[in-house]
């Protein structure tokens, strides 16, 4: 059954380092509930109640959107095979863009991927570990390569449009400012 702390554990994060893939799910008051699949190696524990994750451009833009509003955001990893396991980090977060003070700090911890687009901050205030006896089995074969060499053809410029057409906007119309946080203006 479900036990919840207050830090991550060492236990926790080794779990963390081992899972291929994890679920983000964001909302605010009146808007959709959005869970996202994230994985390629995005995720960096940075301590008991705070971590960081790396997000590359898709087709929406709805957690920036949600977080910019509502700073209410769950992250879930699940055991798809070995002991069944079930881990959610609990907190609020922040949207950390290329242009903000905290970028240059944060992306250290990471191989920016093409594409990046933002960084999430979580400041944890629950851990929760369930049981997972549900989950079914499942084996990993590979990491799909598809949106980073997507990303790698469009190149920054064909990026920027991309965000400009499709990455504004949440489902309800809430702003991601995504090309105001991250486009560097030349002149």
């Amino acid at each position: 059954m479900g036990q919840q702390y207050s830090e991550i554990s060492d236990r926790n994060i080794q779990f963390i380092k081992e899972q291929k893939i994890y679920f983000v799910g964001t909302a605010t008051k009146d808007s959709r509930v959005n869970i996202s699949p994230k994985g390629m190696d995005s995720f960096k524990v940075l301590g008991p109640n705070r971590v960081i994750w790396l997000n590359v451009t898709g087709s929406g833009n709805e957690t920036s959107a949600h977080i910019q509003t509502d700073s209410r955001m769950t992250i879930m990893f699940l055991a798809f095979d070995g002991s069944p396991n079930i881990l959610r980090l609990y907190g609020h977060a922040k949207v950390i863009h290329r242009n903000d003070v905290e970028w240059n700090e944060l992306s250290a911890h990471f191989t920016l991927l093409p594409g990046t687009r933002q960084i999430f901050d979580l400041s944890v205030d629950i851990v929760q570990n369930s049981c997972g006896m549900s989950v079914p089995f499942y084996s990993y074969n590979e990491d799909r390569e598809q949106l980073k060499d997507w990303a790698i053809k469009k190149g920054e410029h064909g990026i920027e449009k991309y965000w400009e057409k499709k990455n504004q906007k949440s489902l309800d119309g809430l702003e991601s400012n995504i090309l105001e946080k991250n486009i560097i203006q030349t002149d």
